[in-house]
């Protein structure tokens, strides 16, 4: 036991979320008859549910700061509607049909994050008006009928990493090149992790944990890039799922390591104490629910390219989905904590229930019911936790944070 806490780096219980996927993808696989491990699955799994995963980013932010957005679905169905109408009656290019989504999605942000800031309205009440207000405009301007959308969105809701090179690796090359920019990446952030540990403590760590948490992520990082890449001729790697990449890396940056991140800690943590230190609540608010209704917007354009079309009912429930990623994630209820990844590792939780109950014939009925108890325990175990005195999932990864809450003052530094 000593020896794994050494290399997954602390305690076992902040990789119950991490560990329990792992659980649900074997169980799922076996009762399925080895249906759910393929290609195909996988990457209708990660092209289906990028859209709520890329709300789920911003609704962390959100929750981290105190608030809630029940508006997220409404806002993402509207964007879409907007421009897949610009483009059929107003003749628009798609590319100048997606500026003019987004800039719904900020302007929408915009309003939401006036009444919460400047007004001081709570997120629940502001955001079940826009949740109200968005809902009815998107059935208004479409008339109740859906609206096809221009053909080259598909690529961006549906598409696949384009094929070159040479066939000797029996695998789509496009994928197999992002699999190894990966490994390099971890291997390179791990080697620089220890390096900066050791000049900020003075202490080196075993070069073994290293070398195994490497051999261990690279594993699963080569696994995963086999999956993806070796699917039925002119399949690959999701470009939704490059999409959400993307929007992870940038997100963990801006959360992990900006003055903004560390703004939204603070107030989530303690608003008073943050204000007291020169945090600008309102500046903080604004721009978080700014950010969380153009993700809403890129969502909507993502699904409308997917489904090739903008429909009246887009969105409807997907705040729910993004709320429960977040909390189940570790996000604590009452803010301050929560991470980017481990937000990701809760979308993909609810994303492979989603996709294991389909594959074992359990009804849609059910499959909310089990969805909705995997909810309540994630969180009941979090506060069950806290409650007896035990570190959370999250307070085990950055314990200061925790420990700052208690005492009443802002969590405004993390560990590196």
């Amino acid at each position: 036991m000593k020896y794994i806490k050494q290399v997954l780096g602390g305690e076992l219980r902040q990789y119950t979320m991490v560990i329990a996927l792992a659980a649900l993808i074997i169980i799922f696989n076996i009762t399925s008859g080895g249906r759910m491990i393929t290609p195909s699955n996988f990457q209708n799994l990660l092209s289906g549910n990028a859209y709520v995963l890329v709300l789920a980013i911003g609704m962390l932010m959100v929750i981290v700061i105190g608030q809630i957005d029940l508006a997220v679905g409404s806002v993402a169905g509207f964007s879409g509607m907007v421009m897949a109408l610009v483009a059929r009656d107003l003749g628009f290019p798609w590319w100048l049909a997606v500026i003019v989504s987004l800039t719904i999605g900020l302007l929408a942000g915009a309003w939401q994050g006036f009444w919460v800031a400047k007004l001081g309205i709570p997120g629940f009440i502001t955001t079940l008006g826009g949740m109200m207000i968005f809902r009815g405009g998107v059935i208004w301007i479409s008339k109740s009928i859906s609206v096809p959308a221009p053909t080259e969105l598909k690529w961006f809701g549906a598409g696949y990493l384009p094929e070159w090179g040479p066939v000797f690796t029996g695998m789509n090359n496009s994928t197999l090149l992002l699999g190894i920019i990966a490994i390099a990446a971890y291997v390179y952030g791990q080697l620089r992790r220890r390096k900066r540990t050791a000049k900020l403590t003075g202490t080196t760590e075993p070069f073994w944990p290293v070398i195994a948490r490497i051999i261990l992520v690279g594993g699963i990082i080569a696994f995963f890039t086999w999956i993806f890449g070796t699917g039925r001729p002119g399949t690959s790697f999701p470009v939704p799922g490059l999409i959400l990449v993307i929007l992870v890396i940038i997100y963990h940056i801006i959360t992990e390591r900006t003055q903004f991140g560390r703004h939204i800690y603070a107030v989530g943590g303690n608003k008073s104490a943050a204000a007291l230190s020169g945090v600008n609540v309102q500046k903080t608010y604004f721009f978080t629910m700014l950010n969380m209704s153009f993700l809403a917007a890129l969502a909507g354009i993502m699904f409308v390219g997917r489904s090739t079309a903008a429909g009246p009912s887009d969105g409807t429930g997907w705040e729910l989905d993004a709320i429960a990623s977040v909390f189940i994630g570790g996000a604590a209820v009452s803010g301050g904590i929560g991470t980017v990844l481990n937000t990701m590792v809760g979308g993909m939780v609810m994303a492979v229930l989603n996709s294991g109950l389909m594959l074992m014939g359990v009804g849609a009925d059910r499959t909310q019911v089990i969805k909705g108890l995997v909810l309540l325990a994630a969180v009941a175990f979090d506060v069950y936790n806290k409650a007896h005195g035990r570190r959370s999932i999250i307070g085990a990864i950055f314990p200061e944070k925790e420990s700052k809450q208690s005492e009443g003052k802002p969590a405004d530094s993390r560990e590196k």
